[in-house]
Order: C-alpha cells, then structure tokens, then sequence
C-alpha cells in the first residue's frame, strides 16, 4: 500500500523522514534496548530527549529566557480552562470570536468570569477576521483571547490585535511553526500539536514567567496550574513520553528544511497553486475573504452538496483522503500543514481540474 496525500485537519500528516527514523527506532532507541514508549520518563534517556526537544524548539522560535516551555496534556481544549484558572485576577477576559474554538474557550471562560466578546465575524459565518486595530479593550481585562489561525474556516490574523497593553493569549493550534513569530508580543502562546507539529496528545503551552504564580482561582487543580508545569519541567507528572519525543523530531526536521523562514516560504508556494487554481474556477470557489486566508487550512465549495459529497468520494479514491469539510460547515477542507509535499497540493489541483472538466 502506497502512502496517500492526507488533508486531515488533524490528527494531521507527519513528514516521511520522521515517521521512518522513529520505524527504525521503534524496537531500540539509540541502544538502551527498548522503545521510547517504555522507558521510565525520568531515565537520562527521555531526560535527554525533552531537554532537546526544547531546546530546538526555542531556537527556532527565538523564545526569550524569560517565557518557559511546557509539554502539556489535555489538548488545546483543556487550556480554555487552564488559561482562566491561572490568568483571570479580576474575573474579567476579552476574547475575539473568529470561529468554533475561540467561541468555545469563551465559553468556557465564563464558568470563571466576565467574558467581553469584543469582536467576531459570525455575522458572515466567520468567513474573515475582523478589524483589530482598535478594539474597546476592557479596562479591568486580564488578557485578550484570539485562535490566530482557524482550522475549521480557513481564516489566519494576518495582524495581531492592538491588545491597548493587556496581556495576548493566543492558540495557534494550526499554524504552530509554519511561520516566523515574535514569542514577545503574547504572553501565552499555546498550541495542540496533532496539526503541524506531533502525534495527538501533547498541548505545547509557551508562557511568560509573569504570568507563572501561585496566585490562582480557588479550587484550581493542582494539575491545571502553570506552576506545577513550570517547576517540574513538564515532568510532575508522567507526559506524553512517545508523543513528545515525536514532537523533538519534527523540530530538528523543521531545523534541517532551514527553519521557520523556509517553512513560510514553502507554504506560501504550496497555498498559492491552491488558491490560484479556486480563484479562476468555474465549478470550486473558495469561502475566506482573500486578505484572512490560512496557509494551513482552504475551505473550498461547489455550491451543491452532492457535487460536494461526489468529489470527496472520487478523491478519495484517486488517494486524496479526508477532504470532507468540518461537520458545522460542509464543503471540502484540505489542510495544507508543513509536512504535506507540494506534489500533494498539485495533485490535489491536477484531479480539480479533471473533476471541474466532467462535472461542469
């Protein structure tokens, strides 16, 4: 069986190379006789691989001394909770609503607080991200909320939000390390790593030491506080072992293909042979505004559902898989992440074609 082009949005395609080294050492990692899904995670062995596993992580996001690295569990989602627990002080949180997961962690975030909506774009089914550059930020705001790339609608901040000074939280869950970043202007930048970067199961949460107390809601667990994390080096407890030591390969992947400037050039290329070929078809449009376009994730339609359904089912069967739009949208989706060859975003627009010349 021959490996298929994979545009699931997540968990997502993995780079060849890293899939293939971690084969080989799958019975025996580096000579201890064992795989790194058995070893005790306070072995010098897995000690060996978080430390460098963080430490190329901070080189290639520049992340200053004073922001700690943590490999967390829970996914994305358990940080709508985690993010309140620890950051709220004065009970109150502006977030901007750009699409399913920021209205998610809105709402959860009241279960601890005021929540201030104070911008969204679900007025046009979230299809383009709203003007930012001067927000009624909330005075007593302990921090501003966005999803920086949304998954399910294809939409990307091109800008940050002017924040007026309050502290950026931001999930960047589907656009982890496929671009250049300035780690200064958030103070958490937190991310699931089953898109762009890992196997599912670790959250990576990248938090600035301010923000680390012990100063927390009442009845926070001790689990879902930053400080526990922070102190223990993400080993209070046992981690993701497998799933980080994965993570730890992708990194020195993304080091080897030249780093995050590499890595946007290359998905700007890829994207663009996707978006060119939609915006001069007949039969396939896409649905973002074209200046909020994710590099990572094109949502694309026909306009019929059963013209939609028949192309997912073709594709599939040409060995383009999981192309079928999110459930709450319809239409196709292909997630473009770092590790899908530009071959596979070619043969993606080489069968549209073909299916736009017998379904015109």
């Amino acid at each position: 069986m021959s490996r298929v082009y994979n545009f699931s949005a997540g968990p997502a395609v993995l780079p060849e190379e890293v899939l293939r080294e971690a084969a080989e050492e799958m019975l025996d990692y580096k000579g201890t006789g064992m795989s790194v899904m058995e070893m005790s995670h306070r072995s010098k062995a897995f000690e060996e691989i978080i430390t460098e596993a963080e430490q190329d992580l901070r080189g290639l996001m520049n992340i200053p001394d004073n922001y700690k690295v943590l490999f967390l569990q829970g996914g994305a989602s358990q940080q709508f909770a985690m993010i309140p627990m620890n950051l709220m002080k004065t009970r109150s949180a502006d977030y901007i609503i750009t699409g399913q997961w920021a209205k998610k962690a809105a709402k959860e975030a009241e279960k601890y607080g005021k929540v201030n909506r104070i911008a969204s774009s679900e007025d046009k089914t979230f299809s383009y991200i709203p003007d930012c550059s001067d927000l009624p930020v909330s005075e007593d705001a302990d921090y501003v909320y966005i999803c920086e790339n949304n998954t399910i609608y294809g939409t990307k901040f091109k800008e940050l939000p002017d924040t007026k000074g309050k502290t950026l939280v931001a999930d960047v869950s589907s656009c982890f390390l496929s671009e250049p970043v300035d780690v200064t202007k958030y103070g958490i930048i937190y991310g699931g790593v089953q898109k762009n970067i890992g196997p599912a199961g670790v959250v990576i949460v990248i938090i600035r030491e301010d923000l680390i107390t012990e100063d927390v809601l009442p009845g926070t667990p001790t689990m879902l506080t930053y400080k526990t994390h922070a102190d223990a080096k993400s080993l209070y407890n046992t981690p993701s072992a497998y799933g980080i030591y994965i993570c730890g390969k992708v990194f020195k992947w993304i080091k080897a293909q030249g780093g995050l400037e590499a890595m946007k050039e290359k998905n700007e290329k890829k994207a663009k042979v996707l978006y060119d070929f939609l915006d001069q078809s007949r039969l396939f449009k896409g649905t973002v505004e074209k200046k909020d376009r994710s590099l990572m994730n094109v949502p694309f339609v026909t306009g019929d559902a059963q013209l939609d359904a028949k192309f997912v089912k073709e594709a599939k069967e040409a060995g383009l898989e999981n192309l079928k739009g999110h459930r709450s949208v319809g239409g196709m989706r292909a997630s473009i992440y770092n590790a899908m060859p530009y071959e596979g975003v070619e043969a993606l627009v080489g069968f549209m074609k073909k299916f736009e010349e017998e379904n015109q």
